[in-house]
């Protein structure tokens, strides 16, 4: 059953059997059969098989909206019950993501994972949704233990606490086919005549402060306010309409139509880990564990 939901949801993001198959490494076939054992088990139809894809039908929308928290709570079910069945080991659930990848921590725990075999690293994979991120964050501690990600929000010290590893720089994204995409860096007067896509639904001071130098000193840069956070949709956007978009160094491969060329702004903003305001003692032993890495390595 679970499957059969995780497929339903591909099928449903995907618009058509032949993409979610793509997704799925799977052939169409096979999901067809993992949608028909699906809507026989439900006992009513969940899509519209049309020549140009698939549409939900009323049943479908309605089922669709609590398909995603099935499978969540089928996945955290399946947690607490290994967790009971492994009590004598300390289970770390990392949050990951297209845009929070969580590689970093890994790369970092790799290296001293063998001194503490009682720690068991669970990765949880959520959606970069600008509507669903604010909850996610809030969540912290609830459905993840860490997220290693950049601070894009002046509001994260009333929902997490952050333990910062880095920086990130900026840089700027734009299609293949821009005039400026053979650029091996670029300089702000590149931009002039341009449109850039600046967002900042998180109130990011350093975000501001760039949007404001621009401004200032570059006014024949067209700057365009987007009131939101980063997400996927933001890079689908930007390769749509042509318009430059001020991005991160971190996220250069997140869109396979657009190029990441560093740019000469002179802005970074910290990332690190994202962990609860209140954490368990498992949560601080770990948290112990990477700081003591940290001052090693500095």
């Amino acid at each position: 059953m679970n499957e059969q939901l995780n497929t339903f949801i591909q099928v449903v993001q995907s618009g058509s059997f032949s993409k979610a198959a793509e997704k799925l490494f799977v052939s169409p076939t096979a999901v067809m059969k993992q949608m028909n054992l699906l809507e026989k088990h439900v006992g009513m139809p969940l899509l519209i098989r049309t020549n140009h894809g698939i549409e939900l039908t009323k049943a479908g929308k309605s089922f669709s909206k609590d398909a995603a928290f099935m499978v969540q709570y089928f996945q955290e079910a399946l947690l607490r019950m290994r967790q009971s069945a492994q009590s004598n080991q300390l289970v770390i659930r990392v949050g990951t993501s297209m845009l929070n990848p969580c590689k970093v921590l890994l790369d970092m725990w790799n290296e001293v994972s063998d001194q503490f075999p009682q720690f068991k690293i669970n990765i949880v994979h959520f959606e970069d949704d600008s509507h669903t991120l604010p909850t996610t964050y809030r969540t912290i501690g609830k459905h993840y233990d860490f997220i290693v990600g950049p601070t894009l929000t002046e509001n994260w010290k009333e929902y997490f606490r952050v333990l910062e590893l880095g920086s990130y720089r900026f840089c700027f994204a734009l299609s293949r086919n821009h005039r400026l995409a053979s650029k091996k860096t670029m300089s702000v007067k590149d931009l002039y005549g341009e449109q850039l896509a600046v967002v900042n639904g998180g109130g990011s001071a350093v975000i501001d402060e760039i949007r404001d130098f621009l401004i200032r000193n570059h006014p024949k840069i067209r700057i365009k306010d987007i009131p939101r956070l980063y997400d996927i949709d933001v890079f689908n956007r930007c390769e749509e309409s042509g318009v430059v978009l001020l991005t991160l160094d971190v996220w250069a491969d997140i869109h396979p139509s657009l190029v990441t060329i560093p740019s000469d702004l002179d802005f970074t903003i910290p990332y690190g880990l994202l962990y609860p305001l209140h954490p368990s003692e498992d949560v601080n032993q770990f948290l112990e564990i990477i700081k003591e890495m940290q001052s090693q390595h500095s």
